[in-house]
């Protein structure tokens, strides 16, 4: 394991001895720790220290006083008045030098193949047009699926095993591929709503990072590269591709999310 590595997954093992670990986070932990001797030991350490304060340090109830003093302030907070809304930034407007993606994307894309996509998709970051309601809906969803025990319904890192867990379950069937060579391990999937309709979601890791990705059948024409843009602190990305519509959203920077849908739109 690289130094960087331990450092970063180690601040998993407080957080996992709290209990606050999502189904994710305990499998990368867990897999982390079955290579890694020194972090294995840490993770002794610290399980024979919770031990320890568990059996040795003596509890003492909290004064009266003090639970007087809480209640006041939470009845206090209650009662306080909302905050004003922040003003909405201002929205971002393509230049009118920059040519609307269309044909001169698609000829770059065939003459340049990665570096292009790569190029154009940070073009399209930097000015993202509006996601609209739909991308309101995916970061909610990627949201409330960051809670403890709501990543996934199924959990593998195996593709063979995420795809068939959809069998049944919807009426069509999702594009899974394993990106773990590419450094964006396949860690498992659920079924989630947008827009009144049920849809797939295939969960991706980038070290501590969750990328969301969200599938379900489109009648619309492939899109040369992806748009995509920013809302509520996260990345999202969006396009059509073989008859499916496909948006992907995590907090997980641009350029690597932009990295990873290059990964996975090239990949049959």
């Amino acid at each position: 394991m690289t130094t960087d590595e331990c450092a970063e997954l180690r601040f998993l093992l407080q957080a996992d001895f709290d209990g606050e670990l999502d189904v994710a986070g305990t499998a990368a932990l867990a897999a982390h720790l079955a290579q890694c001797p020194d972090c294995a030991a840490e993770q002794a350490a610290m399980a024979a220290l919770s031990r320890r304060l568990r059996s040795d340090v003596p509890y003492h109830a909290a004064p009266d006083a003090l639970h007087q003093r809480i209640a006041a302030a939470v009845a206090a907070s209650a009662t306080a008045p909302p905050p004003a809304p922040a003003p909405a930034p201002p929205r971002i407007r393509r230049p009118a030098w920059l040519p609307r993606p269309g044909r001169w994307m698609e000829r770059a894309f065939a003459f340049g193949g990665g570096a292009a996509v790569a190029a154009a998709l940070v073009l399209l970051l930097v000015l993202p047009p509006g996601g609209g309601e739909m991308a309101d809906s995916v970061v909610a969803s990627h949201i409330r699926a960051l809670q403890p025990g709501h990543l996934m319904d199924v959990v593998s890192t195996d593709q063979h095993t995420v795809k068939p867990w959809f069998d049944g379950r919807l009426d069509y069937a999702p594009p899974v591929k394993d990106l773990a060579a590419q450094g964006f391990p396949l860690v498992g999937g659920r079924l989630d709503v947008l827009a009144g309709r049920p849809v797939a979601a295939l969960a991706y890791r980038r070290a501590l990072h969750v990328i969301d990705l969200y599938v379900w059948p489109s009648a619309g024409r492939a899109d040369a590269v992806p748009a995509g843009g920013t809302l509520n602190g996260y990345n999202f990305l969006r396009w059509t591709q073989d008859g499916m519509a496909l948006w992907v959203v995590s907090d997980l920077n641009r350029a690597e999310l932009a990295a990873f849908v290059e990964r996975w739109r090239a990949m049959p």
